[in-house]
This record gives C-alpha cells, structure tokens and sequence, in this order.
C-alpha cells in the first residue's frame, strides 16, 4: 500500500507539501497540486482518515445523539440527516441515550474529539441539565426540542396544534366520545400532543374530563389500550393515538375483538410512518414529515460548520399535516364499544 511518502517521491516534492495538497490547504501551487493528486491517482493513495483529522482539525463526521434508534420514526430521522449530511461528504456517528440524562451525558462525552458536530434529541431533559452535558465549542442543534433558556438552534414539531387539529377533525366527523392514547408521560412530544388533545375537547366537545388511557408509543401499548377499551365498555367512537405505531396496535386488537374501523370505531395516528400508509385500512395521522425533521436540522448544523452564529432565534417548528384516510372514513357508531361488549356478554 502507498505512503504520504511514496506520493510526494512520485510528484517530486516534500512529504509536507503533499500533506497540504491532499488537505486542500493553502501556500500550494496550482501546478504542485496537479502533480501531487496524479501521483495519489497513479499510486491508488488513500489517505489515513485519523492522520487528515489531525491535519485539518477536522473529522468531516457528524455525532447523531437519539433516544433510541429502533422503529420508524427514528430511523426516518436517520434517513433525512444522512441525506443532507451524504451530498456534504460528512459521515454520521450514531448514539443511543435510552431516555436516561446519565447515559446523554455519557453520549455525548463520547463524541467529544471524534465528530465536527452535534444533532442531540432530548426528549425530557430539563434545559438547565442539558446545558451542563453540552460542549460550548462544539456546533450543536437540537432535534424535537425546544431550546428554551439555551440559545442553541433547534428543529421541533408542533405537537401541540397538531393534536388539536386532529382531534377537532374527528368532532367534525361526527365523533362525541373521543378516547386518547398517551404517550410516555416523561415524552414531551405526547405532553404537548395530550395537551392539544384535552383542550380541543374542552373547547369543541365541551367536555372538561376525556378519557385517557396510558401508551409508550409502542405497538404492545395500543392494542393494550383497545383491550383497555372494550373490557371497561367505554362509549368510545373514535380513538386518537399520540402516535402511529399505537394506532395501529389499537385497530389490530379492536379487529380481534370483532369491531370493524371505521364503522364501528374511528381510529386516528401521529407521525405518518411508512407502515400507516400500508395497514388496512389506510390510517389516518398527523404529517409530520419525519425525514423533514432530520434533514432541517442537519442543514442548519451545516451553517454553525461554515462559521455562521446561529442560535434559538434560527429555530425551526414543523407544522403537521392532517392526512385523512380509511380509519376515519364512513359511518360512525355511536357507543359502539360498549355495545358489542354487551352483545358479547349476552352470548356466554
């Protein structure tokens, strides 16, 4: 394999005017550029990526901090950076934070010396904490946060009227009893969804006390919830789930115990996942564009890399769309829940 040594003999110059050649630095002659790049050419050179950094005080890697990195919605927030981060010629350094503030401090303590910048979800970290893990020399943006007291840039959902939006949706369906599915109560995506929720029921439906039962945004939790559901007879007639993989549990289980959606039940998602355009029928949801979420952030950590000072002020909120599909489509069925469970009752 050829050296930084075997290049600079073949173009006739020093190992350090090679060096800088290669690194795209100055005080090199566009001849003397020529001559080294035919030499890398000719000899097939790859350069050490760990002797550039040194070199350039650069990695040309990006640190992606999530709290996991299972399911769509994160890896649709892998796909939207990457393909910003990939047309840039930088590479990503995946971390995973587990919800817990000790291990994002130890995330991020392991990006230290080995990336140029910093994407960092906090789901539930309290500003004053995250600002004692973050590095101040370090370009940060933070993914579904709202920065707060920090003036760093952030990119975050607008979760609240989101939630609202779909919830008075489905009143205007014709829906009285609308049941929601929570998310993780330390999420503050399904706080702020949950919160859209209640107010929009007390303001349209006019009803100060909704039900809502207990979700993790997995699957496993909405068809919990369903069983949830049809076990207490809850006149429900319309179902909103803080995100789509619960939705989609919440239909599966509602089929098993005989219901048909949307006939009988309307039910409704966050998010737009691949999958709730494939289940059947097709689910209705909150747009989020999730690759959007990624690839805004990682172009707004590009202008921190090119020296721009950006802070809170250069933040970016991302406006759902509703996308009405199959689940809420047709006749509703008023207190149809608790009827099939009586009906059901009534046959042993």
């Amino acid at each position: 394999m050829a050296t930084l040594r075997d290049v600079a003999r073949e173009a006739g110059v020093s190992v350090a005017t090679a060096s800088r050649a290669i690194n795209g630095l100055g005080n090199v002659t566009g001849p003397t550029r020529d001559a080294v790049l035919a030499a890398v050419k000719k000899l097939n050179f790859v350069p050490h990526s760990g002797a550039r950094s040194l070199t350039r005080k650069k990695t040309d890697t990006v640190g992606v901090i999530l709290p996991d990195l299972f399911g769509e919605f994160f890896s649709e927030i892998i796909r939207g950076i990457d393909l910003v981060a990939h047309e840039s010629g930088m590479h990503l350094l995946l971390g995973n934070m587990h919800g817990s503030a000790h291990e994002t401090a130890a995330a991020v303590a392991s990006m230290r010396g080995r990336v140029d910048g910093l994407l960092i979800m906090p789901p539930d970290m309290k500003p004053e904490l995250l600002a004692g893990h973050l590095d101040p020399a370090l370009p940060t943006v933070l993914l579904n946060y709202d920065a707060g007291p920090l003036d760093v840039p952030f990119v975050a959902v607008d979760n609240y009227h989101g939630a609202y939006a779909m919830t008075e949706a489905l009143l205007d369906r014709g829906a009285r009893q609308v049941v929601h599915i929570a998310g993780p109560k330390h999420n503050r995506d399904a706080r702020d969804r949950q919160r859209g929720f209640v107010d929009a029921m007390a303001k349209i439906a006019k009803e100060r006390s909704p039900v809502i039962l207990p979700g993790d945004f997995s699957e496993e939790a909405g068809a919990e919830a369903a069983r949830l559901l049809i076990q207490g007879q809850l006149p429900a007639d319309a179902v909103f789930a803080s995100n789509d993989l619960m939705a989609v549990g919440c239909i599966h289980q509602l089929g098993e115990a005989g219901l048909s959606v949307p006939r009988d039940i309307m039910v409704a998602g966050f998010d737009d996942i691949p999958l709730a355009r494939h289940v059947s029928p097709a689910l209705s949801t909150m747009q989020v564009k999730i690759d959007r979420l990624g690839s805004t952030a990682m172009m707004l950590l590009l202008r921190l890399l090119r020296g721009e000072t950006l802070g809170a002020a250069s933040a970016n909120i991302l406006t759902p769309t509703l996308i009405a599909r199959g689940t809420t489509a047709g006749p509703v069925g008023l207190a149809a829940v608790a009827k099939a469970v009586a009906a059901e009752r009534e046959a042993e």
